[in-house]
């Protein structure tokens, strides 16, 4: 199981509005992410720009639903996080997970709940970058 890919998601529409949200939880109004006529004329992207953080923060949503039949909650602690491109306002994003490392067999004993060690990419659909790679430790409760 280390290494083979253990789900992919389906695709999530990261538009303006979501990204007008964010933007007001983490008082970030830079132009780039809320103001779509200032980025078109003022940056090569043509559009806005998603927060880093946001698609970072949709890694647990994305993982989530990578695991089709797998009711669950998850707690996850992220070792590691690359933002290799950017995830514009309008892109859809799904999410790929490869286990790291094998089931700790110890937290598995009740078949309840697993730690494990999972590296995701969150791909922006029609790109050849991810827009995210992130390495995590995760603790799984099975429902």
């Amino acid at each position: 199981m280390v290494g083979k890919e253990i789900g992919v998601s389906s695709w999530h529409l990261v538009d303006q509005t979501r990204i007008n949200v964010y933007a007001d939880v983490i008082e970030d109004h830079q132009f780039i992410h809320v103001d779509p006529e200032r980025a078109k004329s003022e940056t090569a992207f043509g559009t806005t720009v998603a927060h880093g953080f946001l698609t970072m923060s949709l890694m647990s949503h994305h993982v989530l639903r990578g695991d089709a039949g797998h009711r669950r909650h998850h707690d996850g602690r992220q070792l590691r996080l690359r933002q290799a491109a950017l995830h514009l306002a309008g892109a859809l994003g799904l999410a790929r997970a490869r286990p790291l490392s094998r089931w700790r067999k110890r937290s598995c004993a009740s078949r309840r709940n697993c730690s494990r060690a999972p590296t995701s990419r969150v791909e922006i659909e029609g790109e050849e970058k991810p827009a995210l790679v992130a390495d995590w430790i995760g603790l799984i409760y099975f429902a």
